[in-house]
């Protein structure tokens, strides 16, 4: 079952059980997934990477937002938010963990011969590649730069 389908299905139990937030949030993202299928339509169809680019998009603007509602004192605005998110990642793929995201670094710095932090972007390219949609792009980071701080 493609994910749109699925966004489909549960949209029309949250329809009938009257949850309005859970309604509202996967509306938004049926219309972000219909609007990357436009985009798509002359070229084919959506692969899973477009399915995951898209719930990842959604997820990072609620990060955002919420961060930007705490830092102006909207704990109420910021609450929704992290609401939202929590029913968007339903949808994402399982988050690994940082210590499994510190191994996947790990044998990229040895397999690239990093050995400074000049060589952040060719491990953080490789690393984005690699974990793309598994983790947090900002936890990637912090974990290169731990890894090649380290190397001096």
């Amino acid at each position: 079952m493609a994910m749109i389908d699925k966004i489909s299905e549960d949209l029309k139990a949250a329809m009938k059980s009257g949850d309005v937030l859970r309604r509202e949030t996967l509306r938004t993202l049926r219309a972000a997934f219909l609007e990357k299928q436009v985009e798509k339509r002359p070229s084919g169809g959506m692969t899973n990477e477009d399915e995951t680019a898209v719930l990842l998009s959604a997820s990072k603007k609620r990060k955002e937002s919420i961060e930007i509602f705490r830092q102006n004192g909207r704990s109420d605005l910021a609450d929704q938010e992290a609401s939202e998110l929590a029913i968007i990642q339903e949808y994402l793929p399982k988050q690994l963990s940082s210590v499994e995201i510190e191994e996947v670094v790990r044998n990229i710095v040895i397999s690239t011969g990093a050995a400074s932090q000049k060589d952040f972007g060719k491990v953080m390219s490789a690393s984005m590649k690699e974990l793309k949609g598994k983790a947090d792009g900002n936890l990637i980071q912090d974990i290169v730069k731990k890894f090649l701080g380290d190397k001096r």
